[in-house]
């Protein structure tokens, strides 16, 4: 085959055995790779408990993985959430699924556990196993610089060894898959670290129509004020629309009670830029480099970290920002649960954190000691104990990012169904909304919102499969990276062939969920949106949702993505897909 190996890598903890899958073309052709791929490897295994010994750990590159293609360096870790107990899964960027496909394997399928800590090195076809007990309580950047030349890594830190809900997986240091507690996973197999190496290169299928194809995407990127322009993602990061969001009225303020920060203009991204002096940095594979660090090495934060250590908190120093920031990356957890959660506990409390008390926080939370411990356990179960589940912003147990849904009626929507909880990517309505791209909508309507979120979701998902970059796509769209898919593996197909694979990995998530129970009950928005007012002002309302509005509109997306009245995937739509 192009672009895939064929290959597949398992292995088992308990026995410490290996073996190689090798799914036939049709599979590959179906589901592609990425959170595809992966979502067909765990769905046999979606209703165990996700500290269930054969509870599989699923990292997966895609066919594009190792080629010219741009943005082509993610990959996704999957599994059952501990945070959520729905599919759980993250893109996430980096080195290492290049590295897995220079290795030969087109994924990873890790399953039992490991009797002591341990780590995997995997070189080429050689699979080693180590004694990973020393690193126990190590911060994650000190363990990678301990693994060295060992190749691309995956480390956890402390949050995982200590429980943590929301615990991450950080990849080559910089890059963390945060979101569903996917680093409790790592501790629930006694798994520390896994790194890779390879020699090996990707096959391609039409070289000179990869060429063309990638001219294309670069061409489209190019002319992307939003992409590559003076004030965009590549000169400022996502820290970009940090401004965009104060200035809509939609930023998550006081633990989501405002929708406006009187000191926004003081902890913008240009503020970071002028300050911090950071240089450009990205994933391998990809020409943004939206990512940006300083001269010693540090990382700035994302925008949804910036919003949750800042406005979300009304903490106004910068240096806050930044420490909150490295310190949880170190630790080993998700910036946005982490931020909600503190959130959670000030609005309980009934008292603004200090600088200093954000950051010992972060620290007690990620070592299990004083009140981290029971903030370990996220915002959802933190408010529920003390009473004040009102307290939580979440949607299936998930803390929402950094946008407010009263601002953008296709973000709320979005929310509700997303198969992973309060996850923005899923749809990223935002684009049409606020961005204005592809094609701008009424944020305060959800007229025609059923259809663009469902097809959103369809999109993503087999963006994340191939695997690419969301952002990219500001500028490039699904027909380019078709012609692209095409010249790698010979598989010719259109835009419109992809959108419909993503319906079924999609589709399939939803059948994962619903076979665990979740269903309409858990389409929900907190019942904060429906009853307060956001922070109006310039001349801009920001209003409670309408509930019926809202019902209404999740009824119709209930039907243009074909499920019954009350969200559960109907088996003729099952048939249809070809997920029988």
């Amino acid at each position: 085959m192009h672009g895939w190996t064929g290959r597949i890598l398992k292995i088992d903890l308990d026995s410490k055995k290996v073996s190689e899958e090798n799914p036939g073309k049709g599979v590959y052709e179906k589901y592609i790779g990425g959170k595809g791929l992966a979502g067909y490897y765990l769905k046999d295994h979606i209703t165990k408990a996700w500290n269930d010994p054969e509870m599989p750990l699923l990292l997966f590159n895609g066919p594009l993985s190792g080629t010219q293609s741009p943005t082509s360096g993610r990959m996704t870790v999957m599994s059952r959430s501990p945070q959520t107990g729905t599919v759980g899964d993250a893109s996430v960027g980096g080195k290492f699924g290049t590295r897995m496909k220079n290795a030969g394997w087109d994924g990873i399928i890790i399953t039992g556990r490991s009797g002591s800590p341990c780590g995997i090195e995997i070189s080429d076809d050689r699979v080693s196993f180590t004694d990973a007990s020393l690193l126990s309580g190590k911060l994650t950047g000190e363990i990678s610089s301990i693994l060295g030349e060992k190749g691309s890594s995956a480390v956890t830190g402390p949050a995982s060894e200590n429980g943590v809900k929301f615990s991450s997986v950080i990849f080559d240091r910089h890059y963390a898959a945060g979101r569903n507690g996917l680093g409790l996973i790592f501790a629930a197999k006694n798994l520390k670290y896994i790194t890779v190496k390879g020699t090996g290169k990707t096959e391609v299928a039409d070289p000179e129509g990869l060429k063309k194809a990638r001219e294309d995407i670069l061409r489209l990127a190019a002319a992307s004020p939003v992409v590559m322009g003076e004030l965009g993602i590549t000169n400022y990061g996502t820290a970009a629309i940090y401004d965009l969001m104060d200035s809509r009225r939609m930023m998550p303020t006081d633990n989501f009670r405002k929708t406006h920060f009187d000191h926004a203009k003081e902890m913008n991204a240009a503020v970071y830029k002028h300050k911090y002096h950071p240089k450009r940095y990205g994933c391998m594979g990809c020409h943004i480099l939206c990512k940006k660090m300083t001269e010693q090495g540090e990382a700035l934060p994302e925008f949804e970290t910036m919003n949750h250590f800042s406005s979300l908190l009304l903490n106004t120093d910068t240096d806050t920002v930044m420490e909150a920031n490295r310190l949880c990356n170190e630790m080993g957890m998700d910036t946005i649960s982490a931020g909600a959660t503190l959130a959670a506990y000030s609005e309980i409390r009934g008292k603004i954190l200090s600088g200093d008390e954000i950051v010992r926080l972060i620290a007690d939370i990620g070592l299990g000691r004083g009140n981290g411990k029971a903030l370990g356990a996220g915002s959802f179960d933190y408010a529920a104990a003390m009473g004040k589940p009102e307290a939580s912003i979440t949607v299936k147990k998930l803390e929402l990012p950094a946008y407010d849904p009263r601002g953008a009626y296709g973000m709320a929507l979005g929310y509700a169904v997303s198969t992973r909880g309060g996850c923005h990517l899923r749809a990223y309505p935002i684009g049409s909304e606020i961005l204005r791209k592809p094609v701008p909508t009424d944020r305060f309507s959800f007229s025609g919102k059923s259809m663009i979120i469902k097809i959103s979701e369809d999109a993503n998902a087999v963006v994340d499969s191939l695997t690419a970059c969301k952002f990219i796509f500001f500028g490039a769209s699904l027909e380019e990276y078709a012609n692209a898919y095409s010249a790698v593996t010979g598989c010719e197909t259109s835009g419109q062939e992809l959108l419909r694979i993503g319906e079924r990995i999609y589709y399939a998530q939803r059948m994962m969920n619903a076979a665990n129970g979740f269903s309409s009950v858990h389409d929900d928005l907190p019942a904060r949106f429906f009853n307060e007012d956001g922070s109006s002002g310039n001349g801009i309302e920001i209003s409670r949702i309408n509930r019926d509005d809202f019902i209404a509109a999740r009824s119709l997306y209930y039907s243009v993505r074909g499920l019954d009245e009350n969200g559960i995937p109907r088996k003729e739509m099952v048939k249809e897909l070809g997920l029988t």
